[in-house]
């Protein structure tokens, strides 16, 4: 494996990182508002919307990182 292969993976990782945090805390954004009855249908759906485009990217960054083997 080339240098600037692995350096692409480590950027990758750390960014997966990055995006599944911000997933568990819009998850938990999403959790309070509800709870607390406060949150209005529109900015729930907006909120809902950018939690499933963060899971949509993880799934790439994960399909590129580890690729399937069965072909």
């Amino acid at each position: 494996m080339n240098s600037s292969k692995m350096e692409r993976e480590e950027v990758l990782r750390v960014r997966l990182e990055v995006l599944r945090r911000e997933h568990r805390d819009l998850d938990e954004a999403i959790t309070a508002l509800q709870e607390a009855g406060r949150a209005d249908p529109l900015t729930l759906q907006r909120l809902k919307r950018q939690k499933l485009a963060l899971k949509d990217r993880i799934a790439q960054i994960e399909d590129e990182l580890f690729p399937d083997i069965i072909a």
